[in-house]
C-alpha cells in the first residue's frame, strides 16, 4: 500500500488551519483570488490529514498483536478526523495549531469486558516505545459530564531513523462494548438530529438522556458514575433511563437509523475502503457508497475531501471514509474517518 507523504511544511499547515478558521465557507465564485486561496488551504489540510494514515497503520499492527493475547474478538477501528470537526475544534481552541492537533489520526479498540480494557491499558503503560506518550486520560475512572467513558492515549510518532512522518500524533481509544454502544448511539442520533451531541451541543433532553444512560452503564460495569447522577442508586437510574427512552421513542429512532449501517457491504468481495455520503436535507435521507481498492487510499482521501466541500447549509451531508480492516474473519474493522 502506498501512503501519502507530507507535501507542505509545518508552518504552511499551521497557516492553512488559520485561514480555514477565518474562511470556513467557500468564497464567492466570482472572486478567483479567494477561491484559489481557499482550495489551496483545503489541499494542505487534505494532505496533512491523509499523511496520518501511515502512523495509524503502524500503531494498528501493534494494537492487534497486543489484543491477540487479551481479547481475540476485539473490534479495531481507525479513523481520520473529518474536516468540519477539525475546523470546529480549531475554532473552539484558538491557541491550537492544525500542525499540532493530537487527534487527526485515531485508532480504537473495543474489548468485551472492563477487565480486558484494564489489561490493555496496563500493557501499553508497561511497553517501552520509541514513540513518545504525550498525553493520557482515563475517562472510565473519571467520566465526562456528557457521559463519555473511554481511555485515551496520544503518542507522537518517532523512530530511531529519520522518517517523513516523525512528529505526527495518533490518539488511541480503548472502550468496552457497552461504552462503545453508548458512543455509537450518541453519534448516530446526533447525525440525524443535525447536532454534535458528542460535543455537548444540541437539545438538552437528548444530552441529559445520554448522560443518564452512561451512568446506568457505569452501574452495570461497576465503575464511577457520571457527574450529576452520583446520588441515584442502580434501581432509580435504570427506572429513569427506561422512562426517558420511552418518552423520546429511542428504540424506534435507532431502528430507523440502522438502515445506513446495513448499506455497507460485507463478505469476501468487499473493498478496502468505502466513501459514505449521507444526505440529510428534508425527507430525502439517502446514502451513497463508493468503494475503493486497497491501493487507492490516496484517491479515496481526495474524493473524501471533495465530498465534504459539496456539503452546504442548504444541502447538508455527513461524509465518512470507512476502512474494512479485519481483526478476525467476518468482522468489519470500522470507521476510518
Amino acid at each position: 500500500m502506498t501512503f501519502p507523504t507530507p507535501s507542505y511544511s509545518r508552518e504552511q499547515v499551521k497557516r492553512a488551519g488559520i485561514y480555514l478558521v477565518e474562511n470556513e465557507d467557500i468564497p464567492d465564485i466570482d472572486d478567483n483570488e479567494l477561491l484559489v486561496k481557499w482550495f489551496e488551504a483545503h489541499r494542505v489540510l487534505t494532505n496533512w490529514r491523509a499523511c496520518h494514515s501511515y502512523p495509524i497503520n503502524t500503531f494498528q499492527s501493534t494494537l492487534r498483536q497486543k489484543l491477540r493475547a487479551i481479547d481475540g474478538v476485539a473490534l479495531v477501528a481507525q479513523r481520520l478526523k473529518r474536516t468540519p470537526s477539525i475546523i470546529k475544534k480549531l475554532k473552539r481552541f484558538p491557541s491550537m495549531s492544525l500542525s499540532r492537533m493530537q487527534d487527526i489520526g485515531g485508532l480504537r479498540a473495543v474489548v468485551s469486558s472492563l477487565s480486558q480494557l484494564k489489561d490493555l491499558y496496563a500493557n501499553y503503560k508497561a511497553t517501552r516505545f520509541t514513540h513518545a506518550l504525550v498525553s493520557e486520560h482515563d475517562y472510565v475512572a473519571n467520566p465526562k459530564s456528557s457521559g463519555y467513558r473511554s481511555v485515551h492515549l496520544v503518542y507522537k510518532y518517532k523512530l530511531r531513523v529519520p522518517s517523513p512522518y516523525e512528529g505526527l500524533q495518533v490518539e488511541l481509544q480503548f472502550r468496552t462494548k457497552l461504552q462503545h454502544a453508548w458512543a455509537t448511539a450518541v453519534e448516530t442520533v446526533g447525525t440525524f438530529l443535525e447536532h454534535s451531541l458528542k460535543s455537548s451541543e444540541g437539545p438538552d433532553e437528548w444530552l441529559n438522556f445520554f448522560s443518564l444512560v452512561s451512568s446506568a452503564f457505569a452501574h452495570t460495569e461497576g465503575t464511577t458514575r457520571v457527574p450529576g447522577y452520583e446520588h441515584m442508586d442502580k434501581a432509580e437510574t435504570y427506572q429513569r433511563t427506561a422512562s426517558e427512552a420511552a418518552r423520546l421513542g429511542v428504540n424506534d429512532l435507532l431502528r430507523g437509523y440502522s438502515s445506513v449501517v446495513k448499506a455497507i457491504p460485507t463478505g469476501a468481495t468487499r473493498s478496502a475502503y468505502y466513501l459514505v455520503e449521507l444526505q440529510l436535507s428534508g425527507d430525502d435521507r439517502s446514502v451513497n457508497i463508493t468503494p475503493f481498492a486497497r491501493d487507492k487510499l490516496e484517491e479515496a482521501n481526495i474524493k473524501y475531501s471533495e465530498a465534504e466541500q459539496r456539503s452546504s447549509p442548504s444541502s447538508p451531508m455527513q461524509v465518512v471514509l470507512v476502512s474494512a480492516g479485519l481483526n478476525r474473519p467476518g468482522n468489519l474493522g470500522g470507521r476510518l474517518v
